[in-house]
């Protein structure tokens, strides 16, 4: 017979794990919308040519990462492997930027990549990030990377490094990729394959070499990019740098810092933390001014920045993995106590906010309390028989045995006031 499991990359989020999940979505949310967010969602798949123009069809995601097939129509798609090309497709599509000059956006969403499976990476995994469209001020800047730090500060993440770098105006980039490309030639031969593939398709991602030989030649024969940016983008960065030290947001100058993504110019950054490991990074993010405008819409500034939510998870320290126990169990014995208990329920979850759970196999009394006690409910609700012929039911509380009878009738009105819910 066969036996169906998860996909390689993929795996489930069982109730433990989805606890924390919970938690941590919350907050996000909360963050977010403190910092006058609004959320977006954008569809799972896209045309496959969003992403070769937004992205790059040099860079690794396109050429070897993205999910492609074509439809029954002849329609080219993709599963979605990065969020800020959908929401600038949605943005453009919508004529957002005719409604206000400025968009605040963030996003909590699944993403996929064919890629090697990795601790804190699947091949479906998901992000949260946010992105503010219509500003082309540092102050801008300095707000994603602020809202960024926070999210991880309010998480009590340890060991956080802002790494900040600006890799300059569009403009630039044609003379210093042809100095760069100059350069590397001379030690081409003594790179890493994937450094040599890079030299044409995509240059800047040597930065983002993992190999110790090739770091060290890169920084010996390679000039890097924040020395070839302009009198205003150093103005920008200045200001950017200034902004994040009035608001007491410890930074570190990566001049070597680029980020693999196409779309990026002036200002880059990432946030790391050593509780991760080898594989530090938390999240990244920057400005790609030019990115709507070459998508389709109108020249539009643009900051933001995009987090992995499995490697935020990773780096909490407190690790909670268990569900919240239930307010109340209700244990019940016959056919007239199941009717009760499955009305009192009923209205415990809707006229007190109760996080009720009813019992229904239907186990002997001994069992039933068992479980009660399993599940570390803070209150058990007994009806039997004799409680029904009563007009009662048996509250006791788990963890001083106390028992006591109540009406049923007063049922509701006990738990609404109750200790707890004062």
């Amino acid at each position: 017979m066969v036996e169906f499991r998860t996909i390689k990359g993929t795996h489930d989020l069982l109730p433990d794990e989805l606890f924390i999940w919970r938690r941590v979505e919350n907050s996000i949310h909360t963050s977010m919308q403190q910092n006058g967010y609004c959320e977006i969602r954008t569809p799972v798949f896209e045309n496959t040519e969003l992403f070769e123009r937004g992205i790059g069809v040099d860079t690794d995601i396109v050429n070897k990462e993205m999910y492609t097939w074509t439809d029954q129509g002849g329609n080219n798609l993709t599963l979605k492997p990065e969020l800020t090309a959908p929401v600038v497709r949605a943005y453009i599509q919508h004529q957002l930027g005719n409604k206000t000059p400025i968009h605040r956006l963030y996003y909590f969403d699944a993403l996929f990549r064919r890629e090697r499976p990795q601790k804190g990476r699947q091949r479906q995994f998901y992000q949260f990030g946010a992105e503010a469209i219509g500003s082309p001020n540092p102050e801008q800047d300095a707000e994603i990377i602020a809202l960024a730090y926070n999210i991880y500060k309010g998480f009590d993440i340890q060991d956080m490094t802002v790494r900040l770098n600006s890799i300059g105006s569009a403009e630039i980039r044609p003379a210093y990729l042809k100095t760069l490309r100059s350069s590397v030639r001379k030690i081409e031969n003594i790179l890493c394959k994937t450094c040599q593939t890079r030299i044409e398709k995509n240059a800047l991602r040597l930065f983002d070499c993992k190999n110790s030989q090739c770091q060290q030649l890169l920084d010996e024969y390679v000039p890097i990019i924040f020395e070839s940016i302009s009198d205003d983008d150093q103005t920008h960065f200045d200001m950017v740098t200034r902004i994040l030290n009035e608001m007491d947001i410890p930074f570190f100058h990566d001049k070597k810092l680029v980020r693999g993504l196409d779309y990026y110019s002036h200002t880059t950054f990432e946030i790391t933390s050593s509780a991760l490991g080898a594989q530090d990074a938390l999240c990244g993010g920057g400005r790609y001014n030019g990115l709507i405008e070459q998508l389709g819409g109108k020249s539009t500034p643009a900051v933001g920045f995009a987090a992995g939510v499995e490697r935020l998870i990773l780096a909490i320290d407190e690790q909670e993995s268990s569900v919240k126990p239930p307010d109340i169990y209700i244990v019940h014995l016959g056919d007239k106590a199941a009717i009760t208990a499955s009305k009192l329920a009923n209205d415990l979850r809707n006229n007190c906010g109760k996080t009720v759970v009813l019992e229904t196999l239907r186990r002997s009394l001994k069992a039933q309390m068992r479980e009660a006690g399993r599940c570390e409910a803070e209150t058990t609700i007994i009806i039997g028989d004799e409680e029904i012929s009563n007009n009662k039911i048996i509250v006791k509380d788990m963890s001083t045995g106390k028992q006591q009878d109540i009406i049923i009738s007063d049922a509701i009105y006990h738990f609404s006031t109750s200790p707890e819910n004062d």
